[in-house]
C-alpha cells in the first residue's frame, strides 16, 4: 500500500542561501513513489516516522541533474510567436510534448535571445532540512488520481 507523506522543508544552496521553504505555511503532501518530489528525497522520507527531522544533501545527479550545455543556445527573436513579450524569465516549451524541456529566456540582446533548457537548479548540490508531519495510507482515490488529497477531501 502506498503512503501519503506530509512534510515541512527548507531548501538551501551549497552557499547556505535559502532557496525555498514551507516554514510558516502548510506542510507539503505527496503520494510516496509517485514522482512528485525528487526520488532521492522520497526514499529518505519513506524511512522516516512522524516527528522525525533530517538533513539531506543531494548531489546534482540526485537532484535536478548536471548542466547540459546542449540545452543552452541562442535563437533569433523572430522565432517567437508574434506579440510575445520576450524578456528574461519567460518560460516556454519548444513543442507541445509535456516531456520536452522547459526553456527560459536568460537574456535578450537585439535580435539574439539566449535560452536555457536546464532546470534552474541543475548542477547544484541541494541541502534539505525536512520534518515529517504526517504519514498515512493513501486512499483508493489518491492512488487512482496519482496525488495526495488534502484535509477535507479533493474533487476533480
Amino acid at each position: 500500500m502506498t503512503d501519503v507523506i506530509g512534510f515541512h522543508y527548507t531548501l538551501k544552496s551549497d552557499a547556505g542561501e535559502v532557496l525555498d521553504s514551507s516554514s510558516g505555511g502548510h506542510p507539503m503532501l505527496y503520494l510516496a513513489g509517485s514522482g512528485q518530489i525528487l526520488p532521492a528525497l522520497d526514499k529518505e522520507m519513506s524511512e522516516m516516522k512522524v516527528g522525525d527531522t533530517k538533513s539531506v544533501t543531494l548531489s546534482p545527479k540526485e537532484a535536478y541533474g548536471v548542466i547540459k550545455p546542449e540545452l543552452k543556445m541562442n535563437v533569433k527573436l523572430g522565432q517567437f510567436p508574434p506579440g510575445t513579450e520576450v524578456k528574461p524569465g519567460l518560460q516556454f516549451r519548444i513543442n507541445s510534448d509535456p516531456r520536452s524541456p522547459m526553456f527560459r529566456v536568460i537574456n535578450v540582446l537585439g535580435e539574439e535571445v539566449f535560452i536555457d533548457g536546464n532546470h534552474e537548479l541543475a548542477g547544484e548540490t541541494l541541502h534539505f532540512d525536512i520534518e515529517v508531519t504526517e504519514k498515512r495510507k493513501a486512499t483508493k482515490d489518491e492512488i487512482a488520481h496519482g496525488h495526495a488529497h488534502g484535509a477535507g477531501g479533493h474533487h476533480h
